[in-house]
């Protein structure tokens, strides 16, 4: 007994991590790597160019999705039509409109399509959604999410698409607030129960970039929800120094703090489920549910969307921006870029409206 056959389309980069996951339950006899698809060389396992071209070759049961964001629909709508299943990485798509393109494929084929968004698995963030919903918070003040990381040079030649908005006339939606740091807007959305496209009433935008990119790198965001929670998004990859992202409930005498990467919340250790996994068993048993579904990444899609329709993130002044190392090391510091973060989380606010210096009371879009 071998198990269900899974395919990964890309397998480099954060693709190597979903490849060593199946091994090692095709190691416990739970699922086959049946092969892979990468126009990159790769040894080890049964390999193909494309997708399309392992999926005429090959059944497969499940296909892994980890490939340029602006690829997302057209690969897992061909893994559907051709029977499988799919875990598909955040962000799904680039736009609403592909979110529904998707949509409808997944109710025309009636195959599972699971999201990678990891920290929705977690017993924490559950834990804390649990908690909000019950009231045992209390009546909360709104939900803010901090993201300080450091992203180097690097990080943003590794891929044409890489810091992109669009790429060769296809919305690509690279950027702090919608791909490195997503799982933070996509776990307060979860806390709030406001994971469906229709639970977000609207969407403030603030992007700036230091980094010679299209996208942006230090932003806050401002999601209104249809139960009316403020939630507040603060992200930078311009930090000082990288910090594990936290996602902040306020509550009316204090606060809970969601580690998700660590899946803690204050001190307390949590365990989280594996996406795959899930995928298998929901397969295996569509009585279990999936723990992130497509349609339950629909509200952090409209965040996607007002992203991709706001005007092109502002260039931070050099006066604010101190610059490290060289080469592929050289990464900018937004100076004291930790403190706005921090008041941004606090005050429920956005940059300019606290006066962060180099926003220059920039107005801000909302859709």
């Amino acid at each position: 007994m071998t198990g269900p056959r899974v395919a990964v389309a890309g397998v480099h980069g954060h693709g190597a991590t979903h490849v060593r996951n199946v091994s090692r339950l095709a190691a416990a006899g739970r699922a086959e790597l049946a092969a892979v698809a990468d126009p990159r060389p790769t040894e080890g396992v049964r390999a193909f160019d494309s997708l399309d071209e392992l999926l005429a070759a090959t059944e497969v049961d499940v296909v892994i999705i980890s490939t340029p964001i602006q690829t997302h629909v057209p690969l897992a709508t061909a893994a559907m039509r051709a029977g499988a299943d799919v875990l598909l990485e955040k962000p799904p798509t680039a736009s609403l409109a592909e979110f529904e393109e998707l949509s409808a494929v997944v109710a025309e084929t009636g195959r599972a399509c699971q999201v990678g968004f990891q920290a929705q698995a977690s017993e924490a963030t559950l834990k804390l959604a649990a908690m909000v919903a019950d009231g045992q918070l209390g009546e909360i003040r709104g939900i803010s999410a901090t993201g300080k990381w450091v992203r180097k040079a690097q990080y943003f030649q590794r891929a044409r698409w890489a810091g992109k908005r669009r790429l060769d006339g296809i919305d690509v939606v690279d950027g702090a607030v919608t791909n490195p740091l997503a799982h933070a807007a996509a776990a307060a959305l979860l806390l709030d129960g406001s994971t469906g496209v229709d639970d977000v009433r609207s969407v403030e935008t603030e992007l700036y970039r230091a980094n010679p990119i299209e996208s942006d790198d230090t932003s806050t965001v401002r999601i209104t929800t249809s139960r009316g929670t403020t939630i507040l998004i603060a992200v930078t990859l311009c930090a000082t120094e990288h910090l594990e992202p936290e996602v902040i409930v306020h509550g009316p005498t204090g606060r809970a703090v969601l580690r998700y990467a660590s899946d803690r919340i204050g001190e307390a250790k949590y365990g989280r489920a594996d996406l795959l996994e899930n995928l298998l068993a929901h397969r295996a048993d569509p009585s279990v549910p999936l723990y992130v579904p497509l349609s339950a990444t629909g509200g952090f899609t409209k965040v996607v969307e007002a992203v991709r329709l706001a005007d092109p993130p502002r260039e931070i002044p050099d006066g604010f921006v101190r610059w490290e190392g060289d080469g592929l090391e050289r990464r900018p510091i937004v100076l004291d870029v930790e403190n706005w973060i921090d008041r941004a989380s606090d005050e429920l606010a956005l940059f300019s409206e606290l006066g962060a210096p180099w926003t220059e009371q920039q107005s801000t879009r909302e859709t």
